[in-house]
């Protein structure tokens, strides 16, 4: 036990052996696994950046060989910039749309005092383990003559049940008192959820905001059920051209040439989530752990 400069005491934990080779361990077991996670992503962008020449003679690594940029030109110059921006559409609109929603559920569900929650939240928690099959969804999205248009690919994702299961745990959270207080004042329930839920819950709202973007910006299944060509997003353009490159096997050359395309192309579909992943990191976890577990 010390006294430090501004009068409070302290007390210093004596690290024995044992403690000193966990810390070991454990820096050891984490290098590892970045390392493991981080390798084939380094692997793919430098792909992306090698010529053509060295990819086809086996010399591509970690390190790119012969730089060039030629690729992204390529890349960029075609139907590439077409699909990406029917991603950024639909990621934007599906997003706030999801987070509205599970919002509008989750909040109404977080209340014991609301009397349709008792056949409310069994049956939410129902379709998350039995849902509708795909011949009958595809049934049902022709049925509204939905097809070919851009809520096809929107509505089948817009509520995860799983997602507006963290929020109503969230929701959960929020003191009493704040909206008993609000009540008094005047409030509705509504008035409630817009006034005092809503400005509280930044974390669990940039947690779901990085799920339903990442959910909607990496989906190419429903725009293959569902968009013609010029609707698709660029995930399942991705797909088209991975697809492209399993055709080609039989030619070694062409297959290294289409593999250089394909990291470009899939260096740029993953680029925007990384560079949003950092802005709403510090939201992440608090969001994960209000979210998750309810004291």
């Amino acid at each position: 036990m010390a006294v430090n400069a501004a009068g409070k005491t302290s007390i210093k934990v004596k690290e024995n052996l044992g403690y000193k080779a966990f810390l070991v361990v454990n820096f050891i077991i984490m290098l590892f696994v970045v390392v493991v996670t981080l390798y084939p992503f380094l692997y793919l962008v430098s792909q992306s950046f090698t010529s053509e020449q060295a990819i086809i003679r086996g010399e591509s690594g970690i390190i790119p060989k012969g730089f060039n940029i030629e690729t992204y030109k390529y890349v960029l110059k075609g139907e590439f910039l077409h699909y990406y921006k029917n991603t950024i559409v639909y990621t934007l609109i599906g997003t706030v749309l999801s987070l509205i929603f599970s919002s509008l559920l989750a909040y109404p569900m977080a209340k014991p005092e609301f009397k349709i929650n008792k056949v409310l939240t069994p049956f939410i928690i129902f379709t998350m383990y039995f849902g509708g099959t795909l011949i009958s969804n595809y049934i049902l999205v022709v049925g509204l003559k939905l097809k070919n248009t851009v809520p096809a690919f929107i509505l089948p994702m817009m509520i995860s049940t799983y997602y507006v299961i963290l929020m109503k745990s969230f929701y959960q959270s929020i003191p009493k008192d704040l909206e008993e207080a609000g009540e008094i004042d005047g409030l509705s329930k509504f008035g409630v959820f817009m006034r005092i839920a809503l400005p509280l819950s930044k974390p669990i709202m940039a947690t779901m905001t990085l799920f339903y973007s990442v959910m909607y910006w990496n989906n190419w299944y429903q725009a293959f059920l569902y968009l013609n060509k010029k609707q698709w997003p660029v995930a399942y353009y991705l797909q088209t051209i991975i697809r492209g490159v399993g055709a080609k096997e039989g030619d070694g050359d062409a297959t290294s040439v289409s593999a250089n395309i394909k990291s470009c192309a899939m260096v740029l579909t993953v680029l925007p989530i990384i560079c949003v992943y950092p802005i709403i990191q510090k939201y992440y976890v608090q969001g994960m752990m209000l979210g998750g577990v309810k004291e």
